[in-house]
């Protein structure tokens, strides 16, 4: 017996190895904000002032709906050394309920004494980005123009996503801005991270459906850096959705179309993917699997019948081969909802319009598709870029440039065509 503890390490040791190794694998393309990092003492502000802000949030907070008022409510409250604003803080907290993100929950990953993590990829973005250590949610800096255009549009946003509780569109779950006085002026946002969670996720995708500047070169040159890959290095490829492809299409168009309306250009899709295992390949046709996504997919609320609840079954089963449940469900048309007779055609259509897919039984469900293989994680991001004169200036140089080629300035009506036809032709 000692013979063999000599011979090599005890189970303990090895169990503490691999432990580590999974820690530093999960860290890659992060680097923890220690007392040492030049972001300690911002995110250090960061997390006391949004402590306050939420313990605020909700002792103020107790409309369902927020009044208009306060789309433009603004709060500053005084800190040791600094000054914490908060935006619309009523509105945001009525988000995160809808995401069913509790303000505990929110409070601790934002708070805790765990530090941030910064994040490092190949983004020519000059904002700051950072992570809350267990990577839920995800901090932006951003100029005071982007922050001023979300906010003259936070009411129609959060009206879309009243309308199309599945939009695609990247969650925005708070805006605030440092104020150091004599010193810095620095505001940020709080999003749901679209990769979220991203264990075993192999593959990260930022795609624009053109193709001039958008190819990465995925050699990391053996640094720690998240490569985000791009339209070109995604040639010959497609995304098996299944019978998800018809509802994500017409999602993406609907959404295209609302940024459309902003006169918004130059957003991407965030896609990466995650190889499904046995077990949750089999778990997603299991009948307690269906019922609890079904729930998750619906707002029986908000619902055409009003706040009455359905009289029949919302999902009609059948039983296949050895007794499995299948659903009843055309591929791409959703959840088989109540009789047709209890509905007008337009409510139905409306309701299956908004409500057209069983929601991912996981946290951060609404950038997350199950294909038949793979676990999808999707999000529209980078909103905020209006086609101003400078972009009008910037397409009419470009056209000189890349005769004939597909770049990114290009009018809101043509960008969002030509997304959602990339959509269209890589999916599958």
């Amino acid at each position: 017996m000692e013979d063999s503890k000599a011979a090599g390490p005890s189970r303990a040791a090895r169990r503490g190895r691999w432990w580590r190794l999974r820690q530093r694998w999960r860290m890659v393309g992060v680097f923890e904000i220690n007392p040492e990092h030049e972001f300690y003492q911002l995110t250090s502000m960061m997390k006391e002032g949004m402590r306050s802000a939420v313990r605020t949030a909700v002792d103020t907070s107790g409309q369902e709906t927020p009044a208009a008022a306060q789309f433009a409510a603004e709060e500053t409250q005084t800190h040791d050394g600094f000054q914490m604003q908060t935006f619309a803080a009523s509105v945001f907290a009525q988000q995160r309920r809808c995401l069913d993100i509790t303000e505990e929950e929110y409070t601790t990953s934002l708070c805790s004494d765990l530090c941030y993590l910064q994040f490092v990829s190949n983004s020519k973005s000059k904002a700051n980005f950072f992570v809350t250590n267990d990577k839920r949610f995800f901090l932006k800096t951003q100029s005071k123009r982007e922050v001023n255009f979300l906010l003259s549009n936070l009411q129609a946003y959060m009206a879309h996503l009243e309308k199309y509780p599945h939009s695609l569109m990247v969650k925005f779950l708070g805006v605030h801005r440092i104020v150091i006085p004599n010193q810095m002026k620095k505001y940020f946002i709080v999003m749901q991270s679209v990769f979220y969670p991203d264990d075993r996720i192999n593959i990260r995708y930022d795609i624009k459906g053109c193709e001039v500047g958008r190819r990465s070169n995925p050699d990391t040159g053996g640094k720690h850096i998240i490569k985000v890959l791009k339209d070109n290095n995604f040639e010959g490829q497609t995304i098996a959705f299944g019978q998800e492809k018809s509802w994500f299409a017409h999602q993406v168009k609907v959404d295209a179309a609302f940024l459309q309306e902003l006169n918004v250009l130059d957003y991407s899709l965030l896609l990466a993917q995650q190889p499904l295992h046995r077990d949750e390949l089999d778990g997603k046709h299991s009948l307690a699997n269906l019922v609890v996504r079904t729930t998750k997919s619906l707002d029986l609320e908000d619902s055409p019948t009003g706040s009455e609840p359905p009289t029949v079954p919302l999902l009609k089963e059948t039983l296949g081969e050895e007794g499995s449940v299948q659903p009843q469900a055309a591929a791409g048309e959703g959840i088989p909802l109540q009789e047709k007779e209890t509905r007008s055609d337009s409510e139905l259509q409306e309701f299956h319009e908004h409500h057209r897919r069983l929601l991912p039984n996981c946290k951060n469900s609404n950038h997350v598709i199950d294909g038949p293989e793979q676990r999808y994680f999707v999000g529209i991001i980078d909103i905020f870029t209006v086609y101003g004169w400078k972009k009008r200036l910037e397409n009419m140089w470009k056209s000189l440039r890349y005769p004939g080629r597909a770049f990114s300035t290009v009018s809101p009506a043509k960008y969002s065509r030509r997304f959602c036809q990339w959509i269209q032709d890589h999916s599958q």
